[in-house]
């Protein structure tokens, strides 16, 4: 039996198992980071949470992340957890307020303040817009772009009572989308500067609280298509997040996303 320690972490709905993995310490012991990750992440029977971040050294960068979901997926990128892992560096003495976080996206820059986190976001690529795929013998016009990882966005009405896991597992298992998938976000425009959204996300294959990639997919489309103005409040139903950006010759810059963490207790865990 391993005794691993850890961190919970919260960044506006979205939480994290964050483990200190600098030297390979931890993944010396586990062998496995992404049995570990299945295990440590299932609700009810272990911790439980949306993913596990690693903190790693870097050569390139203050730190390195590394986040595994809960069906044992390693992702390039994660907005709320690069969050999260800025957070945990700043107030557990392994670097200062500002930040660069390797990820297998790239580089981030990052600022920590008292109960929130500023990360620095890769630009958009691959979008598509207004395509339509039949879910239901029902016709969909959606958008897509990767934020980091690949998101779909969809806008819909009655956000509230729309019924985000059957839609959203579908869309996310779409041949549309085959290979590796993509991540559901269903939007709704509230006015010039807020919109509130709901996400179907991979790996976990569930709606989540909150998303980061998706929240920035989805502040992207609104611009693109209902003129939604930078900074973009999203709502989401673990908080609210802020997506910053300056649109400059149809090309997104200074692109960064905003929003509460909060660290939420310390223990160790038993892993066989």
């Amino acid at each position: 039996m391993i005794r691993i320690e850890f961190t919970k972490m919260v960044a506006t709905g979205n939480d994290f198992v964050v483990v200190d993995n600098r030297g390979k310490k931890v993944e010396r012991k586990v062998r496995s980071l992404s049995k570990f990750a299945k295990f440590v992440c299932e609700r009810k029977r272990s911790v439980g949470a949306d993913g596990l971040l690693l903190i790693e050294n870097s050569r390139n960068a203050d730190i390195k992340m590394r986040i595994f979901n809960p069906d044992s997926s390693e992702v390039s990128m994660c907005g709320n957890g690069s969050r999260s892992a800025a957070y945990y560096a700043a107030n557990n003495g392994i670097t200062k307020g500002r930040l660069s976080i390797e990820t297998k996206a790239g580089i981030l820059k990052a600022r920590v303040s008292k109960n929130s986190a500023k990360i620095q976001m890769m630009p958009p690529k691959e979008f598509k817009s207004r395509f339509s795929i039949d879910v239901y013998d029902e016709t969909f016009e959606v958008d897509f772009v990767n934020t980091g990882v690949p998101h779909v966005v969809y806008f819909v009405e009655d956000i509230e009572n729309f019924d985000v896991k059957r839609f959203g597992k579908e869309i996310r298992y779409h041949k549309e989308f085959a290979g590796e998938g993509t991540n559901v976000n269903f939007v709704k425009v509230l006015d010039r500067h807020d919109i509130a959204m709901r996400t179907y996300e991979r790996g976990v294959e569930d709606e989540t609280f909150a998303c980061g990639t998706g929240a920035v997919a989805s502040a992207i489309v609104a611009n693109e298509l209902h003129s939604v103005e930078a900074p973009v409040r999203v709502v989401t139903s673990g908080g609210e997040l802020t997506v910053h950006f300056k649109k400059v010759n149809d090309k997104y810059e200074d692109l960064f996303l905003e929003g509460e963490v909060k660290s939420v207790y310390r223990g160790r865990v038993d892993y066989v």
